[in-house]
């Protein structure tokens, strides 16, 4: 299986996205930025009166992304247009009435300014608010351009992913067939190891029980045994190569399966009975925290 099949659905959490586009009342532009973090976190940066939004624009970058910091920035540019006002008479009539009954009833009253009546709700309204109908298909423009922009930042995402994967299964690769390497030679490496030792036993004692001897001899050859450490770290290799063509979030698990790798190769070290051992564990310690590296990014 070639390593770009292999690594079709992973994503990175960097990447960048931006559109333009021009509607009833000039032009805008979304641009979406997002980074890694370990939950789902959306910053949307929206101009005041499209704040309202806010909950559309939630939901649906909800739909196309699973983790990651993400920041999204609306701009709108209105083209100018003649600001003409118009003056609620239902609203203003009884106001002014009111005022008025105010006046004449409390001798110290002050005069109220024309402008502070206008600024009632609903007794001025601006004509360029244009009709509902013509604002609701804004709307609608406004969060498809959105879906556009997260379809670009998937793509964006997933060729950054394609990258993350294949630096991840070279690191697989390398250690598995430093792991086989040292298959092979390890019963030599054993053997040699317990002569050495069962030679300064003897040296030590002339009287050693024959029994007794073989005894320490298991409990070290347990002991030096690192065959279950080997075998680990290909099952977790193997995971990890299954976990990179699984959809969805799988940075979480990748993390977990480095933490397991490192265990076993720490386990390795502090086993090692020569300086082929205790170099294949620092190794793999270097290739496992490049991995992790890579995996961080991975959402």
């Amino acid at each position: 299986m070639s390593q770009s099949a292999h690594s079709h659905q992973v994503k990175s959490m960097t990447a960048f996205a931006k559109t333009q586009q021009t509607f009833s009342q000039g032009s805008f532009s979304w641009e979406i930025r997002s980074v890694n973090h370990r939950y789902l976190e959306i910053q949307p940066k929206l101009p005041d009166d499209l704040r309202f939004l806010e909950t559309s624009v939630r939901q649906t970058i909800k739909k196309h992304l699973f983790r990651g910091k993400v920041d999204v920035f609306l701009s709108v540019n209105l083209t100018t247009q003649d600001h003409s006002f118009h003056v609620n008479q239902a609203i203003l009539q009884p106001l002014a009435e009111a005022v008025c009954t105010v006046q004449q009833t409390l001798m110290e009253a002050t005069h109220v300014n024309p402008i502070d009546l206008l600024k009632w709700p609903g007794v001025l309204s601006s004509e360029t608010q244009g009709d509902t109908q013509q604002n609701e298909a804004d709307n609608q423009l406004l969060l498809k351009t959105l879906e556009e922009t997260l379809i670009q930042l998937s793509a964006h995402r997933l060729r950054e992913g394609q990258a993350l994967s294949e630096l991840i299964l070279q690191r697989c690769d390398a250690i598995e067939k430093q792991v086989s390497n040292l298959q092979l030679v390890l019963p030599d490496i054993i053997n040699r190891h317990l002569s050495k030792l069962k030679k300064r036993i003897l040296t030590l004692t002339e009287q050693i029980d024959e029994d007794r001897l073989h005894q320490e001899i298991a409990i070290l050859a347990h002991k030096v045994d690192i065959d279950e450490e080997l075998d680990r770290l290909n099952t977790h290799i193997k995971e990890v190569r299954h976990t990179l063509v699984q959809s969805g979030a799988i940075g979480r698990r990748l993390d977990f399966l480095m933490q397991e790798l490192n265990r076993e190769a720490n386990t390795l070290g502090s086993k090692s009975i020569n300086t082929q051992i205790s170099q294949l564990s620092i190794e793999l310690k270097v290739l496992i925290e490049q991995m992790r590296e890579q995996v961080q990014n991975i959402e």
